[in-house]
């Protein structure tokens, strides 16, 4: 198998020199850091499409069902991605200075529940409880006790976390001490259940499709990425972030998502930047090859979590990454590999 050693890591990174236009420049006076200028422009294009088109078809004398279509795929296919890791990013640090503090809301209050974010859960869930735990069992999301190459297996666990996450996180929360990250939790799962509830009765249908709809959507979406972030797990050290996270390099999706496929990099470094990602993992390959971690190439947590539902493991051995030249591996031992850390995690007996 060829090694990435000899190729390029295309992932976007910030150059410096880079030019700024005029509307750039005013921006900067508002957000923290200015590699984060691709934000502005995203929040700008939400607010001018999918805010406008939803505030339309609530409003239009006769609701639609084919422009409904066309605004779910366009919000589905173009903008849930790289809102979901812009939410990831500024949770992880102020997207707007602490002076126009309020303005921070405009990501996780206002243009979430268009995307199916209850306001407060994602940051909750991801940085009050996911991060801490590291998918070990005390996390919520842990793919621990599943077998992650089966789609009965990812049912239960998609099925648990969206019956049953209000309540268990909200225990959790309050078993940690975590009061405000509760206070905070509670009120935005609160407020969007009374508002989307007060707009069934306004418009059902608009309300079905601006909110409901993308709730269920985005959170199944949501599990099929955590499954595969988190599907390759050395069951001899699974709090290990090199033998349980896996990185995905050189992808289209890292150039939309804002560097999401390096996971391992991000639960060792979870502030660090996401320009710094790419340069941080090209200076730590030989520890990465050391830790033995899954790297791929090429692909995004959508297609992998297919992948291992239709446990094509021959399709991901094409795109596996051997870090160690010279004693690279031959497919049927990527596959072996694989299909060892795809393993169900079973508790020592005491």
């Amino acid at each position: 198998m060829k090694t990435d050693f000899d190729l390029n890591i295309t992932d976007p990174v910030f150059k410096e020199g880079q030019k700024i236009n005029f509307l750039q420049r005013f921006f900067l006076r508002f957000i923290n850091d200015k590699r984060d200028l691709p934000f502005v422009r995203l929040c700008i294009v939400i607010c001018l499409t999918t805010i406008h088109a939803a505030i339309y078809m609530f409003v239009a004398e006769e609701f639609s069902w084919w422009m409904a279509l066309i605004y779910f795929a366009y919000n589905s296919i173009f903008l849930m991605g790289p809102y979901i890791l812009m939410l990831h990013n500024t949770s992880h640090g102020l997207f707007f200075k602490r002076k126009y503090n309020l303005l921070n809301k405009l990501v996780h209050w206002i243009i979430g529940p268009f995307f199916g974010e209850t306001p407060e859960s994602y940051f909750a869930h991801h940085l009050g409880m996911h991060h801490p735990e590291n998918n070990l069992p005390d996390d919520l999301s842990s793919t621990m006790n599943y077998k992650r190459d089966s789609f009965t297996d990812f049912m239960k666990y998609f099925l648990k976390f969206f019956v049953f996450i209000v309540p268990e996180l909200s225990s959790y929360l309050k078993r940690k001490g975590r009061k405000k990250l509760l206070r905070n939790y509670i009120t935005g799962e609160s407020l969007w259940y009374v508002l989307v509830t007060a707009l069934m009765f306004l418009n059902w249908q608009a309300a079905l499709v601006v909110f409901v709809i993308p709730l269920v959507f985005t959170r199944f979406m949501m599990m099929t990425g955590n499954w595969s972030q988190h599907a390759f797990i050395d069951l001899q050290t699974p709090d290990n972030c090199y033998r349980n996270s896996i990185t995905c390099i050189n992808s289209s999706y890292n150039k939309t998502c804002f560097n999401d496929g390096y996971h391992i990099g991000h639960h060792l470094h979870p502030t660090m930047h996401w320009t710094n990602l790419p340069v941080n993992f090209k200076e730590n390959i030989s520890r990465y090859a050391e830790e033995n971690a899954v790297v791929f190439r090429k692909l995004d947590y959508f297609m992998i979590w297919i992948l291992l539902m239709t446990k094509s493991y021959g399709v991901l051995s094409k795109y596996y990454v051997d870090l160690n030249p010279g004693k690279n591996k031959t497919k049927s031992e990527i596959i072996d590999l694989l299909k060892y850390r795809t393993g169900k995690y079973i508790s020592p007996q005491v």
